[in-house]
């Protein structure tokens, strides 16, 4: 190679610069043509080698021009030959180390040392040869595969790389292949990818290959490099094989009294697969009756214990079949057979001395009446030997559970006795325990519950729930239901409860109540009539009758209190006390109001009478002026006898009018006015055949002042006599008159003689009720 050099001309140069004038930019031409440089790597002369030539078309030959270079390697790897400009290479290039090189070229005069041209840059290329083998930087390889994959199956990819130049020739054109296991394993020549070559890749056989993959250069031609590696494949597990027992039959042995869940036995399948497809779970197929398998999930075996109790004399061999299947099947292996298998686990049972049995064996239940006289049978309890010697039992009450020893029991029949007489409202069962034990061995003993019921006899009478009380209010009407009774009866009859109300017979003759059965074993309680009274009757007593039903029947007899009450015009109860009428417990606000006006009206009217009477007293009023109305003292108050002098007050009758205090005893003129039915004893001087002018009032006033006055003179009579007098009722009223003075005055057979036997105080009242003569009766 070459380096070609066309010189630049300074006239034109000069004369280009001086066109363009000097604020043009100068463009200078470069006098340089290269071509680029190419040395062979890896040369192994002993010389150094020829790389190239730099030359300069001002370059005549005359040794005037100096050629330098500087850049990568220039003066040790490069160097060049001042006068002529040739470049050799003194040291053995690797293009894998360093693929160029660039350089700067410079021509100077030798004289001067000034440029001849501007510096220029070259490069030298290092020329690659195939001396690089191809290398599989990331090996070696470990791969899996499942067993029994079809060909073709991809396993993994291997890639080998080359350091030679890929753009130059085939250096670095790298073709794979399997130098070891080419058998089941292929290698694709241009991707390196490992596929499988056969289809029956087990794993229970082989479960791993080692493979040798070699890549070579130069696209396997002749003389390419090559380089391998190691590829270890994994055959991975796939559930292709089912589990399988060691032996067709296995025997155990137990004994008949091992508790239930006791374990008998272990059994195992065994799995040629690995990991998950070896679990497995168990199951029976036969003789699941007494016997029941779990699996073992540490172990994979199979656990065969007692599911119920085991009878040596019932059965003394049990043949259990035992299935194993694997828990995660391949359904792409279905065809390949059955992925279960079966064993038979015989299972021999020994006997032992066991206690005896009783039937039934959850107990027993008895009935008795209630009535049962003591030695009276109850029932009888069985008990057997379950032995096939069938050894006697003897029977035992636990008195721990009878401790008043109410029921006996015959040792050898079972025969349960009673010992005392029963109550059932007392205890309406009975819980004991019987026990049951081998006659020549007590060690063998066996407790049984027996629950005796007492049936129901009646003998106990209906008795009221409670004493009852009840409350009905002086307005209540007739029907109207004022309680409801219930009963209570100790027995419990089986047919249930039924009573029967009546009144008792010493109440039949009662008008006052009815009695209402509600057939629902209660009664109702109404009234007959209305109007009560608690004043007159304010507590009632109703005896009523129950009767059962038997049988027999009984009955009771109780009494039910019924109280009168006052209540208020809504119904509510005020007072049930007789005493209490004239005001209630509860008086509501404006009653207590109106109470208080009218008391405090009534001390108004008592202050202005007590004035009026000052204010007359030492007054005497005339007879035209004096009113004669009659003045009735009422007094609610029955007195206290005879000897009582305080109990009527007849101060306010005498102090109505003023009378005159009499100065004599003297008659006087006005005795002859007197009615003729007055004795002529009492009032002196009056002639008994004076008559009276007519009936008026003022005869009667003097006639009173008169009396009065002899009264108060006369030492032998207690110091307040009093008479009422009474004004008359009116000639249209149909009824007679009422007044004691007008009584005498008309034929009345009544005798009132009697009234002077009763003492000094009604001596002058008999005197005016005594009959009079024939002429003053017609008078």
């Amino acid at each position: 190679h070459t380096l070609m050099a066309s010189r630049t001309n300074s006239t034109t140069s000069q004369r280009s610069k001086q066109d363009q004038g000097p604020s043009s930019i100068e463009r200078v031409k470069r006098g340089w043509v290269w071509n680029q440089f190419f040395v062979v790597e890896e040369y192994t002369g002993t010389e150094p080698l020829y790389v190239g030539k730099i030359h300069t078309d001002s370059d005549e030959g005359e040794g005037n021009i100096k050629y330098t270079i500087s850049g990568e390697g220039a003066g040790t790897i490069f160097i060049i030959d001042e006068l002529t400009g040739d470049i050799h290479a003194t040291e053995r290039l690797d293009r894998e180390e360093k693929a160029f090189y660039t350089l700067r070229a410079q021509a100077r005069d030798r004289q001067s040392n000034d440029p001849l041209e501007p510096e220029s840059e070259f490069v030298i290329k290092v020329q690659d040869i195939n001396d690089s083998e191809p290398k599989f930087l990331e090996g070696p390889y470990i791969g899996s595969v499942a067993e029994l994959s079809p060909i073709g199956t991809s396993v993994m990819k291997v890639s080998a790389s080359d350091a030679d130049d890929p753009t130059y020739g085939s250096s670095a054109r790298v073709i794979y292949g399997v130098l070891d296991g080419e058998r089941f394993f292929t290698v694709d020549r241009h991707t390196g990818i490992i596929m499988t070559a056969v289809a029956d890749l087990d794993r229970e056989t082989q479960d791993r290959y080692e493979l040798v993959v070699k890549a070579t250069d130069m696209a396997g031609q002749m003389g390419g490099l090559s380089g391998s590696t190691t590829v270890t494949i994994v055959i991975t597990d796939v559930n292709d094989n089912p589990p399988r027992f060691q032996q067709k039959m296995y025997q155990f042995s137990v004994s008949e009294a091992a508790a239930v869940g006791t374990p008998v036995g272990r059994v195992i399948a065994t799995d040629s697969d690995m990991g998950e497809n070896t679990d497995m779970s168990y199951l029976i197929k036969e003789g699941g009756e007494l016997f029941k398998v779990t699996t073992d999930v540490e172990s994979q075996e199979a656990v065969v214990a007692i599911k119920k109790p085991l009878n040596y004399e019932s059965k003394r061999t049990h043949n259990v079949v035992v299935e194993a299947v694997n828990k995660h099947l391949d359904p792409r292996f279905a065809d390949l057979g059955s992925f279960r298998d079966q064993t038979i686990v015989r299972v021999s049972v020994s006997d032992v001395d066991e206690p005896p049995i009783f039937q039934p064996e959850d107990g027993t239940i008895i009935e008795v009446q209630e009535d049962a006289k003591p030695g009276a049978l109850v029932g009888i309890v069985s008990a057997r030997d379950p032995d096939s010697t069938n050894k006697p039992v003897r029977f035992s009450i636990d008195r721990t559970t009878d401790q008043e020893m109410i029921f006996h029991i015959d040792p050898d029949s079972g025969a349960i006795t009673l010992g005392k007489v029963l109550d059932r409202e007392t205890a309406g069962w009975h819980n004991i325990t019987v026990k049951a034990v081998e006659a020549d061995n007590h060690s063998m003993a066996s407790h049984s519950a027996v629950s005796i019921r007492i049936l129901d006899v009646n003998d106990n009478p209906p008795e009221l729930a409670r004493p009852y009380e009840a409350s009905i209010c002086e307005d209540a009407k007739p029907g109207q239901l004022i309680h409801t009774i219930s009963v209570v009866d100790k027995d419990e009859p089986q047919t249930g409860h039924r009573f029967i109300f009546t009144l008792a017979p010493e109440a039949s003759s009662n008008r006052h109540f009815t009695l209402w059965d509600v057939k629902d074993n209660t009664a109702g309680i109404r009234t007959q009539r209305s109007g009560f009274n608690r004043h007159e009757q304010n507590v009632y007593l109703l005896p009523i009758l129950v009767v059962d039903n038997g049988p027999p029947s009984l009955s009771s007899t109780s009494t039910l209190t019924i109280h009168v009450c006052g209540c208020d015009t809504e119904g509510t109860i005020q007072s049930c006390n007789a005493t209490a009428y004239v005001m209630s417990a509860a008086l509501s606000p404006g009653a207590l109001i109106a109470l208080l006006v009218c008391m405090l009206i009534l001390i108004v009217l008592v202050l202005l009478i007590l004035t009026l009477k000052r204010h007359r007293k030492g007054q005497r009023m005339t007879e035209d002026e004096e009113d004669m109305r009659d003045n009735v003292i009422k007094y609610n108050d029955e007195g206290g006898g005879e000897q009582d002098t305080q109990a009527y007050d007849i101060s306010a009758l005498r102090n109505l009018y003023d009378f005159p205090e009499a100065k004599s005893c003297d008659s006087g003129p006005d005795i002859h006015s007197l009615p003729q039915w007055v004795p002529a004893s009492r009032v002196g001087g009056v002639s008994e055949g004076a008559t009276a002018a007519s009936a008026d009032f003022s005869l009667f006033k003097g006639y009173i002042r008169k009396k009065v006055e002899q009264a108060d003179a006369d030492l032998t009579v207690p110091p307040y006599d009093s008479f009422q007098t009474y004004a008359f009722e009116g000639t249209s009223s149909p009824a007679l008159s009422l007044s004691s003075i007008h009584t005498l005055s008309t034929t009345s057979e009544q005798d009132f003689s009697y009234l002077s036997n009763w003492g000094p105080r009604f001596r002058q009242l008999a005197g005016y009720y005594a009959p009079g003569k024939p002429e003053e009766e017609g008078s």
